[in-house]
């Protein structure tokens, strides 16, 4: 679905541990010029997966990935809608272990109503985020710099 993408691609995930062939291709998606978006937790449940999930921020930033936090806490939510013709709504995380060990499931949806409605729910959802900005995020403290990168040594594991 990303790479095939013309117009958008909205992605709601809990946890942005992605591996290499999905953080590419999310890059070429926007860099192509479609509307890449991603919501992430402005609070997360494991501080340590938090800090590497932040830690992808810079990477997807400066090929024009658009990334918001949910302001209000967690979210858990795992969707990804594209093109206003197909969506997929499961318990995928867009990290390795879901990739690759857990065996996650998802429902895709193509050419029906549902599709619009999560697009709606990715919308509605954007009011309660809040835009990261990518100069911003590079001035993070050095010691939250080292910390992540040396979380992001282990992410697969996360």
């Amino acid at each position: 679905m990303i790479n095939s993408a013309k117009k958008y691609i909205y992605i709601t995930t809990p946890y942005l541990v992605p591996d290499n062939e999905m953080l590419l291709a999310l890059r070429m998606a926007a860099q192509s010029g479609v509307d890449v978006r991603l919501i992430t937790p402005g609070i997360g449940d494991k501080g340590y997966v938090h800090l590497v999930t932040q830690s992808y921020y810079g990477f997807l930033m400066s090929a024009g990935v658009k990334i918001y936090e949910y302001i209000p806490g967690f979210i858990h939510a795992k969707s990804l809608v594209a093109d206003d013709e197909t969506a997929v709504v499961g318990t995928v995380n867009m990290d390795f272990r879901s990739f690759y060990l857990h065996f996650e499931n998802g429902v895709w949806m193509c050419g029906n109503k549902a599709v619009h409605d999560v697009k709606n729910d990715f919308i509605n959802t954007l009011e309660y985020c809040e835009e990261i900005d990518y100069n911003e995020w590079k001035k993070r403290t050095w010691y939250k710099k080292a910390a992540q990168g040396f979380l992001r040594l282990f992410a697969p594991l996360l």
